[in-house]
């Protein structure tokens, strides 16, 4: 999937994704990005089940689990990177300041630079440092002169905490860099067509200690401009990085809330169990 992601930022999709709701809940009005009985089938086979979730403005949203349960189909939901997969079906409906990124009207082109993306494997495209950060805001008209495009890769950059590493070498291969680098110029992409919301599935997971630290704190930076939502096997990583958790078993949403509070008191023992360790 992560292969086809170039492609996505461009390609419309045209298949007829089927959806049940328009309306957003008035019990949602505050979130910046809202599930509402969220299926996926695969097939005939369900991978979630009537997911519903609140996502709010400036904080960070980890989604934890055991491999399998559902917890990377659902992100990729919500920038409907599913709608890649020929078998894929919708039910429910996801809301993205308040309407429904299901809808048939919507730009699914333009939604993606509203809901950036970020994969599990550091994925620079074939391109120079300052072509891969970019590739979005040329395609999208962002810049009108060489000059503002210019200070928009170096502002993205310089977000993603890899300026001073990289701006004598802008024209070097993006895949020259280490994996950490890496990893943080997929991020100046997404952030260079200035998104709402950031998704990041398992972003540290193929990265060593040093490049992890240094991820994890350029999260917590990137919060106050933008709401994240990551995946993470790491239960050490959710407490420290996030402000909401949701546990996902077996395709649905079986706890979520405060990390804390889900973390030292949660009230579903499969929750328990897996925060302490004793399932995996």
């Amino acid at each position: 999937m992560e292969d086809n992601y170039i492609e996505s930022l461009t390609t419309p999709v045209t298949k007829n994704t089927l959806t049940t709701k328009s309306a957003l809940p008035d019990e949602n009005l505050k979130a910046k990005m809202s599930t509402s009985d969220l299926s996926v089938f695969y097939g005939n086979s369900p991978a979630l089940r009537n997911v519903s979730l609140n996502i709010f403005s400036n904080e960070v949203t980890a989604l934890i689990g055991p491999s399998g349960c559902g917890k990377s189909t659902f992100i990729r939901s919500l920038n409907r990177m599913n709608d890649t997969i020929d078998i894929c079906r919708i039910e429910g409906a996801v809301y993205l300041d308040g309407l429904n990124i299901y809808e048939p009207s919507r730009d699914v082109v333009q939604l993606r630079t509203q809901v950036g993306m970020v994969f599990q494997k550091p994925n620079p495209f074939p391109k120079s440092i300052f072509e891969n950060v970019a590739y979005g805001p040329r395609i999208h008209g962002m810049a009108k002169t060489k000059d503002e495009l210019h200070g928009i890769v170096l502002g993205s950059l310089e977000r993603a905490g890899l300026l001073d590493e990289v701006k004598h070498r802008l024209d070097t291969p993006g895949t020259s860099l280490s994996g950490g680098q890496q990893q943080r110029l997929c991020i100046a992409r997404a952030i260079a067509v200035r998104p709402d919301i950031i998704l990041m599935d398992e972003p540290c997971s193929a990265l060593d200690p040093i490049a992890t630290k240094r991820i994890e704190e350029l999260i917590t930076e990137l919060k106050a401009e933008y709401t994240i939502v990551i995946v993470t096997h790491s239960m050490q990583q959710a407490r420290r990085l996030s402000d909401k958790t949701a546990y996902f078993h077996l395709g649905s949403i079986v706890e979520h809330g405060e990390t804390a509070e889900v973390f030292e008191n949660p009230v579903d023992e499969r929750t328990a169990d897996y925060v302490r360790g004793r399932i995996g």
